[in-house]
């Protein structure tokens, strides 16, 4: 199995590699001016995190939309990474009602594909200004917390999750869990 990690100058960029490998995942970071076709092999793609409001400064974001255009495999976006990918399926973005930095517990409200097998509510670690304020067509809200209604959405349709907290922290309860998960997704993807 082979996921490529996007850097969208997240600061924890290496921290998704990092679990991945954990994993034993056949993983590499790259830019994310990275043409699509020197990852077009890949079985999935996680979209990092990156600096405040990088999701919606487009030109920042290199790539990110043709990768989401063009990927015939799971994606996972993580913070900036889902904020950029519910931007460009027509949702909108905006400042949070209350940033949230440090731990939040989020309540799952679907315990399909990410949050299978999870527990009903807990903690996560959050580092963000900015959150998606409405979701777009076709994509569904499965995690939320009591400052952001939007903490984690998923398109099973188009094989594409976000998460607006950060599963890769060592604070995050269950994170590498909700990794195993997504490679299960990437896994069932493959066998189709």
């Amino acid at each position: 199995m082979k996921i490529y990690v996007v850097d969208n100058g997240g600061q924890w960029t290496h921290r998704e590699w990092r679990v991945l490998r954990y994993l034993k995942v056949d993983t590499r970071i790259v830019p994310n001016t990275t043409p699509f076709e020197d990852i077009s092999d890949a079985d999935g793609l996680v979209l990092s995190g990156g600096a405040p409001s990088v999701a919606s400064d487009t030109g920042r974001m290199g790539n990110n939309g043709e990768y989401l255009d063009r990927a015939d495999f799971p994606v996972l976006g993580i913070c900036a990474g889902m904020q950029f990918m519910c931007g460009h399926f027509g949702g909108t973005l905006g400042p949070g009602s209350t940033p949230e930095f440090g731990g939040v517990e989020i309540e799952v409200r679907s315990h399909d594909d990410l949050f299978k097998g999870l527990p009903d509510a807990f903690k996560v670690w959050a580092s963000h200004n900015d959150e998606v304020k409405t979701i777009p067509d076709g994509f569904e809200v499965t995690a939320s917390s009591a400052g952001c209604p939007h903490e984690a959405v998923a398109c099973p349709d188009r094989m594409m999750y976000g998460v607006q907290f950060h599963p890769e922290v060592e604070d995050s309860e269950h994170g590498v869990d909700l990794f195993k998960n997504f490679l299960g997704i990437v896994d069932s993807a493959r066998k189709r």
